[in-house]
């Protein structure tokens, strides 16, 4: 499936690579999800793939609720390039609060009410569920059901009681793929990448993503006023993407075939 916006969106990028903004998120776009987020390891030929590309459009970037350096950690590789060989690469981590590029990272002091979170969460899931796990991410603490007997209705019963522990520490729930997520207010992916799109000065975007978070990103392709591609690295946990994107691939290695493609499309245009 692609749609019509898409299909424009895709050729102004392969006409115009130099005013092009290609932007990702990492777990589910270039890295599979597995249930130990600590071994969301990229896709192996995901990097040479960015790297070819960022030899041709203005701009690639990974907009990611990870910290920056946790994506470059899990962006090393066995064999070939890493994520960091990605020439003029910037990582926007944590949806966007924190920037990375050229091996220097800026950032705001972390959200106090993450003190509060640390010390009260353990004992309120200790109560509700087993088997869940806290991702401790510096600026964000994440709630994982993944591995819980019934993640999903773990993560339902959760829901509630994990708002109301955000709200009195002045955080905000962000939720995903078997994930609570509390972060601090006032920055998302769309966010981010409107201000990506302005800094560049871009003429086209993509955007590719796979879960709730990524929604506004979507949203700033579609109000950005540009030609524009959102791309769904599908699965059947997140069923909304699909709905509002141009076109679904098939996880990871789906992400890095649609990226091989454009790469030789723009390639075949410069011949």
């Amino acid at each position: 499936m692609l749609t019509e916006t898409g299909a424009t969106g895709l050729a102004a990028i392969a006409e115009d690579p130099g005013g092009a903004v290609i932007a990702l998120d990492f777990d589910g776009t270039l890295a599979p999800i597995v249930s130990d987020p600590s071994a969301a390891w990229i896709h192996p030929a995901a990097p040479a793939a960015l790297i070819r590309l960022a030899g041709q459009v203005a701009r690639i970037a990974i907009i990611t609720g990870r910290p920056p350096s946790t994506a470059l950690a899990l962006g090393d590789t066995p064999e070939g390039p890493d994520l960091i060989d990605v020439p003029g690469l910037l990582i926007l981590g944590h949806y966007g609060l924190e920037r990375w590029e050229g091996g220097e990272t800026v950032a705001p002091p972390p959200p106090s009410g993450l003190d509060l979170v640390r010390n009260e969460l353990p004992a309120l899931l200790a109560t509700l569920a087993d088997g869940v796990k806290i991702e401790d991410k510096g600026r964000a603490v994440a709630v994982h059901t993944r591995n819980c007997a019934d993640p999903d209705a773990t993560l339902e019963a959760l829901r509630e009681p994990v708002a109301r522990l955000a709200e009195r520490a002045g955080l905000v729930v962000e939720p995903g793929r078997k994930v609570l997520e509390l972060r601090g207010p006032g920055m998302d992916k769309g966010r981010a990448l409107h201000a990506l799109l302005a800094e560049t000065a871009a003429r086209s975007v993509m955007f590719v993503g796979d879960d709730l978070g990524d929604l506004a990103a979507f949203a700033a392709v579609a109000d950005s006023g540009l030609p524009g591609v959102r791309v769904c690295s599908g699965s059947s946990e997140v069923a909304e993407l699909t709905e509002v994107c141009d076109v679904v691939v098939d996880g990871p290695a789906g992400v890095v075939a649609l990226l091989e493609t454009l790469h030789k499309s723009i390639a075949s245009r410069d011949q």
